[in-house]
Parts: structure tokens; C-alpha cells; sequence
């Protein structure tokens, strides 16, 4: 008997044809406009409104005038939301807005041992959706079908649009203050489109713009989305990119969208979200550092650093991770401090050095230095690819991120001179980290948030404005650690610092939702003209414009 064989050649192809068929039966369809794959989508504070000029206190303030952005509805595009967050607590606020479509629906579970409600007068909706990214990656955990945050990105983003008042806010004891959205007194949704615990690159097309049109037909006046696909030449991804759409629907329906401008700077050209009517951010610094001192011999070296908790008077050994290498990792992989490139042996008890990676996040590089024994860990910059700008991250173990050409001066900030590194066999010294304000230059652009020009139309200038996305401190998932590795067994965290143009961009949703209260008529382009011809030219670009505080 001869057995039938398998030809993969022959099933692809049918496949293809059977796959082709159905597209075009769907295309052709009277009430089907277009047709297209879904793509993956990227996720692009104590002090950064007090920067920006608001003041509960001023009578001239646009909190004031915009009283607070009350009643305004704000949907977050995002990973969710930690509910029980005291960001939005409903102590104190009125009924649910006649205008809100959206009903009872919350899809949050709620926590064990709790009755509690998650929504609630404040957080009025929470919805998710995750049909794309089911398609392509099977489906997900019942656990994890919820709108609850476990990752923390969208109850930081959430919260910085619209979160109240919460005094007390801070990460190991740095940048004590009080949290606040840029409306406190906003009504907020949430709409749960991005999924993986792990993995920023987990936000699919198809999901995201049904959770746009959702948000519309529940009645918010705002959209905020700190996230976007890849950037492009091709004009014919602007009618195909799903943010893009679902904007043009939101601005159909006089509801401005707010979004992230991507994390790939400084390259030129790499700008995401550029379609005209999509109001798109840039990320820059505030005026406040939170900061460690290195200390060699008499020399001292400021960096950026959150978390310090070795003995200030206590010297360590420096090691570079080029020198502390197993046998088989290659230099390149061991000068990032990639996974298994670091040998115990070399590393224990030691400080080591590696050199900065990610854009916006380098926790990793910690993990493996906290692997290997390190008692802690220099970040050095690299200039080309993160600049000057110092980010002060959640890592599992002491650092301290340094410019890799530095001055040994009062300031990392002040002008660089010298070009050594701190070489192997170097004893040093590092500090406790502490918070320091009236940082100048102020605001100077994030080396990692994403250039114009807009290469699909170079005549229309993109983003359009910069906020504060370096630093910023803002609520948080318990569920998640502080560094977001699931290896780190640090939990409960309420607040958090990050980076990235994900939290410049509710920063400006915050500020056009007291516009929207002050002026409920004013249509979308009324809001961002306001915005931008209100704010200050940068101080590094002049092809990008800081926010104003006050709306006209």
C-alpha cells in the first residue's frame, strides 16, 4: 500500500488561494471600505506640571481656568488599568456625565477577598480587546482576560492624563511629591489593547482601532494612545495604519487624538503617528534629576540613578564587563551585558560596567550583572545612539548611568570634556540616589524620541510638540515589579517611574482635556492650535514646540 505523503508546497498554495479568495469576497462587500493586515504596534508625575506652570493654588493657572479638566472624558489606548489605584479613587466626585454612551461596562475581575466594584465614578468604563492578537499568538489565559493593568504602562499613562490628586507619591523613597493627571478632575475609560507581559511590540492593529471606535461610541471627548506601528515613506500607510484611521473616525466626530511620537530617535525620519489630523508628541526633560554620585579617589562624576542602596562610605572594585566575560561570549554581546555573557567568577562582589543598550529601558543589563554577583552597576551612554540624556530606571540592583564621555564636574549635564572611561581595577564609590531641581538646560529634547521630518509629507512638521517623557513618576501596577522583568521579585509597587514619548503623550491629553472643558465646542484643531501656539520654542530643536500651560 503506498501511504499518501504531505507536500507542504501544494497546502501553502492552496492556503494562499483559498486566503485569497476570502479577502476578495470581503472586499467586495457593499459596506466593507477596505481591507488590510493587522500590524503589531509599539507601547511608545511628581514635578512635570508644577514645570509646565500649573499651580492649584494660582488663580491665572489653566487648572484653574480649565477647572480641572472636569467632567471631560479621557480614553487611554493602552495595557489597561490598576483601578484600586488611588489615582482613581471617586471620593468626592459627582455622577457619571448625561454624555457617557458607554454604560456599566467593566471588564475588570476584581481581586480576591474583594467585593468592590473596579469602576466607579471616576474610571467610568474599562473594556479589552484582543481578537488580533489572539489570532496570531492563540489564546490568552482566562486570568488574563481582564482590562486590569499588569504591566503598569497604562495605569502610568492613565493616570499622568487624568489621575487625581495622591499626596506621598514615590519609588525607593526618590521624588517624593504628589502625583496628579494634567485634568485631575477628568472622567477616565480604559480600553485594554496591548497583552504581552514581557514584550512592548504586543499591541495589534486590528485590536487597537476597534478600540478607538468603541471609545467613540461611548462618548469620550479625548483619545490618548502611547503607542505606534513602524515608520514609513509609503503615503498609502497613512489610509492603512489603524491609529491613523481611527483618528480620521475620532476628528469625524469632533474628538481630538492624542499620540506618541516613537522611541527610535535620535535617527532622522523616524517620527511614527504623522497623519495630519493625529496630534503627535515628542519627549523631553524636566527641570529635576533624580541622581547618584560616582566617586574616584578625589574626582566625582554625576549620573542618573533611582536606586543606590550600598553603604555610601564603601569602595568597590570596578570591573568592565569587556573584562569580565566568559571565555565564549563575544565582546560585542558582554559589552551590553547581554544574558550569559558575564562570568561569577570576574563579576562577584564587584561594580561592572556596561554600556547602555535600549532606548528607553536597560533593566535587563542589571539582571544579568545581579546574575553574575555584581554588588552593582555603571549604564555608560553611548553619544551617538542615547546622547546626553540620563534616564533614571527601576533596576534590580544599584546603578548609576554616566555619560561615556563625562566630565568630572558638578553636573553630568554641564559641557563634556573629558573622553577616558573608567577602566577595570578602578576603586570607587557611589552614593545614595537623591532628587535635584532647577536642572538647566530645561527642556532639552530626548535623544530617544523619535525625529522628524515626516518622510510620507515632509511639509507637514511632525510631532508637533514635546512634553515631559523623561522621568516621570506616576501610578503603577501592583501586580507588575518595579522593573517590569519577570524575573524581579520586588511586587506592590503604587507608583513607578518610566520614560518614553508614552508619557509625554497623555501630558498634552491632560492639558487639551481643561481646554475641552473651558471651551466644550471647540473642535479638535481649535484644542491643538491652542496648544501649540501657546507653547515655547525648544531649546535644542526649533522644529519642535514645548507645551503651554495656559490655554487661550
Amino acid at each position: 500500500m503506498v501511504r499518501p505523503t504531505f507536500c507542504l508546497h501544494h497546502f501553502l498554495v492552496s492556503y494562499l488561494l483559498i486566503f485569497t479568495f476570502s479577502l476578495n469576497h470581503v472586499r467586495a462587500t457593499k459596506k466593507v471600505v477596505s481591507v488590510f493586515l493587522s500590524k503589531e504596534h509599539k507601547l511608545h508625575t511628581t514635578r512635570s506640571w508644577e514645570f509646565l506652570g500649573l499651580r492649584g493654588n494660582d488663580i491665572n493657572s489653566a487648572w484653574q481656568k480649565g477647572r480641572f479638566g472636569e467632567n471631560t472624558i479621557i480614553a487611554n489606548i493602552d495595557t489597561g488599568v490598576w483601578p484600586e489605584s488611588k489615582s482613581f479613587s471617586d471620593r468626592g466626585i459627582g455622577p457619571v456625565p448625561a454624555k457617557w454612551r458607554g454604560g456599566n461596562i467593566c471588564q475588570i475581575n476584581k481581586l480576591r477577598g474583594s467585593n468592590k466594584v473596579p469602576c466607579n465614578r471616576k474610571l467610568i468604563g474599562a473594556r479589552f480587546f484582543n481578537k488580533a492578537y489572539e489570532s496570531s499568538n492563540g489564546k490568552l489565559p482566562r486570568s488574563q482576560q481582564t482590562a486590569r493593568d499588569f504591566v503598569g504602562h497604562g495605569t502610568h499613562t492613565l493616570s499622568t492624563a487624568g489621575g487625581n490628586f495622591v499626596r506621598g507619591a514615590s519609588i525607593f523613597g526618590i521624588g517624593n511629591g504628589t502625583i496628579k493627571g494634567g485634568s485631575p478632575r477628568s472622567r477616565v475609560a480604559t480600553y485594554k489593547v496591548c497583552w504581552s507581559l514581557t514584550d512592548a511590540a504586543s499591541c495589534y492593529g486590528a485590536d487597537v482601532l476597534a478600540a478607538i471606535d468603541q471609545a467613540i461610541s461611548d462618548g469620550v471627548d479625548l483619545i490618548s494612545v502611547s503607542a505606534g506601528g513602524a515608520s514609513s515613506t509609503n503615503s498609502e500607510e497613512i489610509f492603512t495604519d489603524e491609529i491613523s484611521i481611527g483618528a480620521f473616525h475620532a476628528l469625524s466626530r469632533n474628538i481630538l487624538l492624542v499620540a506618541s511620537a516613537g522611541n527610535n530617535g535620535p535617527t532622522p525620519g523616524s517620527v511614527v503617528n504623522v497623519a495630519p489630523w493625529v496630534f503627535t508628541v515628542a519627549a523631553s526633560t524636566l527641570d529635576r534629576d533624580f541622581s547618584s554620585t560616582i566617586t574616584i579617589g578625589n574626582e566625582k562624576i554625576t549620573g542618573a540613578s533611582l536606586f543606590v542602596n550600598l553603604p555610601p562610605n564603601q569602595s568597590f572594585t570596578l570591573v568592565e564587563s569587556t573584562d569580565a566575560k566568559f571565555a565564549n561570549a563575544t565582546t560585542r554581546d558582554a559589552r551590553f551585558c547581554r544574558p550569559k555573557t558575564l562570568d561569577p567568577a570576574k563579576v562577584n562582589g564587584k561594580i561592572v560596567s556596561c554600556v547602555r543598550e535600549g532606548k528607553i529601558k536597560s533593566v535587563t543589563e542589571g539582571q544579568e550583572a545581579l546574575s553574575a554577583g555584581a554588588k552593582g552597576m555603571l549604564l555608560e551612554n553611548q553619544p551617538k545612539v542615547n546622547g546626553r540624556t540620563l534616564l533614571s530606571e527601576p533596576h534590580v540592583l544599584s546603578t548609576v548611568g554616566f555619560p561615556q564621555n563625562h566630565s568630572r564636574t558638578k553636573s553630568a549635564r554641564l559641557d563634556i570634556t573629558a573622553t577616558d572611561s573608567i577602566k577595570s581595577g578602578t576603586i570607587i564609590r557611589l552614593s545614595q540616589a537623591k532628587t535635584f531641581y532647577g536642572i538647566k538646560p530645561a527642556p532639552v529634547m530626548a535623544s530617544f524620541s523619535s525625529r522628524g521630518p515626516n518622510n510620507i509629507q515632509p511639509s507637514i512638521l511632525k510631532p508637533d510638540v514635546t512634553a515631559p517623557g523623561v522621568n516621570i513618576l506616576a501610578a503603577y501596577s501592583l501586580f507588575a515589579s518595579a522593573s517590569n522583568l519577570l524575573t524581579d521579585t520586588r511586587r506592590g509597587f503604587p507608583f513607578n517611574v518610566m520614560q518614553g514619548t508614552s508619557m509625554s503623550c497623555p501630558h498634552v491629553a491632560g492639558i487639551a482635556g481643561l481646554i475641552k472643558t473651558l471651551h466644550p465646542n471647540w473642535s479638535p484643531a481649535a484644542i491643538k492650535s491652542a496648544i501649540m501656539t501657546t507653547g515655547i520654542v525648544s531649546l535644542i530643536t526649533h522644529t519642535d514646540t514645548y507645551i503651554g500651560a495656559h490655554p487661550t
